[in-house]
């Protein structure tokens, strides 16, 4: 139970914006395109370090990336990415940079086909409900679903997509629900 009074998932902790994105945020179905897209590239930055710090970053990495406007973020250039590597606001790593405009090429060939990215990631939902989880030691990192999406974007042309990363991906655009029991946003 938070300082409010509110019971939370325990890795939300006691930061506000922590709090603010668990509550709002976390788990609830995303279906936008370019929500989507952005929680796909941020799941990308964020492996190896805390989500904290990319939320934290967040606003930073909507401006530098054109609010991940996929067609903008696929227009840029060389001379981009150098510039977005030195700039000490995000997270300077030139592979995650690079990964985020090929993957913006990657949606927008996605869409050229008809399909949308959406329909794409969805489309990995685990169809059978789990137990909802008591502990931490009951969420996995990796599933059936998340390793098969990993693979499909792997495909298409997408990097940093692995299946953890996915599978964080999942928890947070509300393919799966894995707020703890006893969390006030556990259904």
């Amino acid at each position: 139970m938070g300082d409010d009074g509110v019971t939370r998932c325990g890795w939300v902790g006691t930061d506000p914006e922590y709090q603010r994105y668990h509550d709002e945020e976390w788990g609830r179905p995303l279906h936008d395109e370019e929500r989507l897209f952005e929680k796909v590239c941020l799941e990308g930055f964020q492996a190896g370090l805390s989500w904290i710090t990319i939320l934290r970053r967040r606003p930073v990495f909507r401006e530098v990336f054109h609010g991940f406007a996929v067609q903008r973020v696929a227009d840029m250039t060389a001379a981009d990415v150098e510039r977005l590597v030195s700039d000490a606001r995000i997270i300077r790593h030139r592979g995650k940079i690079l990964a985020t405009l090929g993957n913006a090429r990657a949606t927008l060939e996605i869409q050229a086909n008809g399909e949308s990215l959406s329909e794409l990631i969805w489309g990995f939902a685990p169809t059978t409900p789990h137990a909802r989880p008591l502990t931490y030691a009951d969420i996995p990192a990796i599933t059936a679903e998340s390793t098969a999406l990993s693979t499909e974007l792997r495909r298409r042309g997408y990097s940093f997509v692995g299946p953890t990363t996915m599978y964080a991906l999942m928890q947070s655009a509300g393919l799966v629900d894995d707020h703890l029991a006893g969390c006030h946003r556990a259904f």
